[in-house]
């Protein structure tokens, strides 16, 4: 990976996309995706990157280096559906890329061991030549299929997915396979119509997905991971005739995942960077995220932007910020230093060329960094206090004005002061420094409060998103 990021700085691309994640975030000085960017970003090269794909548990969330756009998977308004019908005339809507005939009135079969692995399947195969299999655990349908079922019934506990299988079949929730056994267990003879699968809009989304890793940052606390959030989920794209799916090789196909979302982001960064080819990577990240679309956060699951970051991408509005975070390298080598990393952890990261050893120990806070987002860990029912110094960078018009405004989805809760509250610059690329100061207290385990700093001039709205958790991992 290393030999990868050199190589392609070395070819003078303008950005890496890196659909490579892992189960769980390392300390940077371990992390060859933290090491090969931080050369990278030296280089003026951003990495956008997946945020992982262990999406069940807090604190997963994989790339979180500072200097690494992570990009956390989203829903679009299109889903691919596909309706089991019940004998009873009762119709089920799961989710599978099925373009095979209709399978009609076909007989339900439940194995016999309740498993649809092939091997399990293989001691009574005859059994189930032409019939749909109820199977209670997820799978890929490998196994009816090789017995010669006509198709399959499939549990997932990722009903928002839909997967490509070998055979007509249908995925469904836990809650959906109940209803199909009540109908099973009292009728003689249970049967299905499976349809082909079809597009339906989707009037939800976007949603982060059921697999996208979570945060908070396990590495760096004080700054918000995943960064953003992207298309990750049924996206169609070119795909290798040398890499079947379900048995059969193709041209394009249909894939979920953070490292879907990962090449939304990367184009949308290359997009930013056609219109400002000096900005650096930092200026082009935080574009990005201060633009990006607030999400839902009664439509998603937990954790508000501990999910989905700062929410959903925006090109559009990317290309024109108004106000930018910008950070170099120095920057992020002092906030390594804050962290507590000492000059031997600090030159596997950098290499030391050009960096200063940490002398001295610890001096400030990874806080300090000048990032466009701020999260705060506070224990459960004690009060907290933490300042975010920042920096913005006028990318707008020469003579603007801009005010803030405070957004918080529990002000009683959490307090987010920002002094001064006005910012006048007189010209392009002038700098100007502001202190958020977020204080509060919150109750219990597990609770989160969405807060938001957004700058604005009356045409231009640079939101930057404030996270207070107690989340536990």
């Amino acid at each position: 990976m290393l030999a990868a990021f050199d190589d392609a700085v070395a070819d003078g691309v303008d950005l890496i996309s890196f659909s490579i994640g892992g189960v769980l975030p390392a300390q940077y000085f371990e992390d060859a995706a933290a090491i090969g960017s931080f050369h990278a970003m030296k280089g003026g090269v951003l990495t956008s990157a997946a945020a992982g794909n262990s999406g069940l548990e807090n604190g997963r969330v994989t790339n979180v280096a500072p200097w690494i756009l992570s990009v956390a998977a989203s829903s679009t308004d299109r889903r691919l559906v596909d309706r089991l019908v019940l004998g009873n005339g009762k119709t089920i809507v799961g989710a599978s890329i099925n373009n095979f005939p209709e399978l009609k009135d076909a007989p339900f079969v439940l194995p016999i061991n309740g498993s649809c692995e092939a091997e399990s399947l293989a001691v009574a195969g005859r059994l189930y030549k032409g019939k749909i299999l109820l199977c209670a655990f997820s799978g890929n349908g490998s196994g009816p299929a090789t017995v010669g079922a006509a198709g399959a019934v499939i549990v997932t506990d990722r009903p928002d997915i839909a997967f490509s299988l070998p055979l007509p079949a249908v995925m469904v929730s836990q809650h959906q396979f109940t209803r199909i056994m009540a109908y099973f267990n009292r009728t003689r003879n249970p049967v299905g119509t499976i349809l082909a699968s079809e597009s339906a809009f989707d009037s939800q989304a976007p949603i982060v997905a059921s697999f996208s890793s979570p945060g908070p940052n396990m590495i760096t606390p004080s700054i918000l991971k995943p960064d953003l959030s992207a298309p990750g989920i049924d996206i169609l794209a070119a795909w290798s005739p040398l890499s079947p799916v379900s048995g059969r090789s193709v041209a394009y196909s249909i894939d979920s995942g953070t490292s879907m979302a990962c090449p939304h982001a990367t184009g949308a960064a290359a997009y930013v960077k056609s219109f400002h080819p000096d900005w650096s990577p930092a200026m082009i990240m935080s574009a990005l995220i201060t633009t990006a679309t607030p999400m839902n956060s009664s439509r998603n699951r937990g954790g508000g932007e501990l999910t989905y970051g700062a929410g959903q991408l925006n090109p559009v509005r990317a290309r024109d910020p108004g106000l930018v975070y910008d950070a170099r390298e120095g920057d992020y080598v002092r906030m390594l230093c804050a962290q507590g990393y000492n000059s031997t952890q600090l030159r596997l990261v950098t290499d030391s060329d050009g960096a200063e050893p940490c002398r001295g120990g610890r001096r400030g806070s990874a806080a300090d960094l000048n990032y466009p987002t701020m999260a705060v860990r506070a224990a459960p029912g004690k009060n907290f206090s933490s300042h975010f110094p920042r920096t913005v960078t006028n990318v707008g018009v020469p003579g603007s004005v801009y005010v803030a405004k405070v957004v918080s989805s529990r002000p009683e809760l959490v307090r987010v002061a920002v002094s001064p509250r006005r910012l006048v610059f007189s010209q392009l690329r002038q700098r100007l420094s502001f202190t958020v100061t977020v204080s509060g207290v919150l109750g219990g385990a597990d609770e989160f409060v969405s807060a938001a700093v957004v700058w604005s001039d009356g045409d231009r709205h640079v939101r930057s998103p404030v996270i207070v958790h107690t989340v536990d991992v």
